[in-house]
């Protein structure tokens, strides 16, 4: 029994791994297109830090949109296109206010005006903090695991309770054949 028991955890936690590998390899090249373009437009609008903050990060999380769908979260219980993008730039502005606000309170309230300090507090702290918000709404929200799901719904979360509503009226689609859920 205890054998099973490890052997059922260590698959989980592989399984994890393995998608949280291709998870920080999509949010890698997010991360490059965000920090170009926001240092691209704060060097046209050196004086509207926080507007290159939301044009990168928009920009960036579709590229992260595109590549966690089709990549990273592929094996993973689908509904439409348009629940999944709007579940995930929900959960993405989410996480740009974490950014927005660590570079906020970097530049406005302590003071840290340099393009340096920009970037520690957006691209530094902001990140850390967004990245974790994200990986964690992604599994659980956008394309979570069945039993995640059901869990979540017992629990009185509003958007699980949403994607087993589409679950009983079809517009769930279940994941790619052969490939297990995490």
């Amino acid at each position: 029994m205890l054998r099973s028991v490890y052997a059922g955890l260590a698959g989980r936690v592989a399984a994890a791994f393995h998608e949280l590998a291709k998870f920080g390899t999509v949010g890698a090249l997010a991360f490059v297109v965000d920090v170009s373009l926001f240092n691209v437009v704060l060097h046209l609008a050196p004086h509207k830090p926080l507007t290159a903050k939301v044009i990168s990060t928009v920009v960036a999380a579709t590229v992260a949109f595109v590549l966690n769908r089709a990549w990273s979260f592929r094996h993973r219980q689908r509904s439409s296109v348009r629940r999944e993008y709007a579940l995930f730039f929900a959960l993405n502005a989410v996480g740009l206010v974490i950014a927005v606000g660590c570079l906020g309170i970097s530049h406005y309230v302590l003071g840290f005006e340099s393009k340096l300090a920009d970037n520690i507090a957006a691209n530094g702290f902001g990140l850390v903090l967004g990245t974790s918000f994200r990986f964690w709404s992604y599994r659980r929200f956008v394309w979570a695991a069945p039993l995640a799901v059901e869990a979540a719904a017992i629990d009185g979360d509003p958007a699980a309770v949403a994607v087993l509503e589409d679950v009983a009226d079809g517009t769930i689609h279940a994941p790619v054949e052969g490939v297990r859920p995490a």
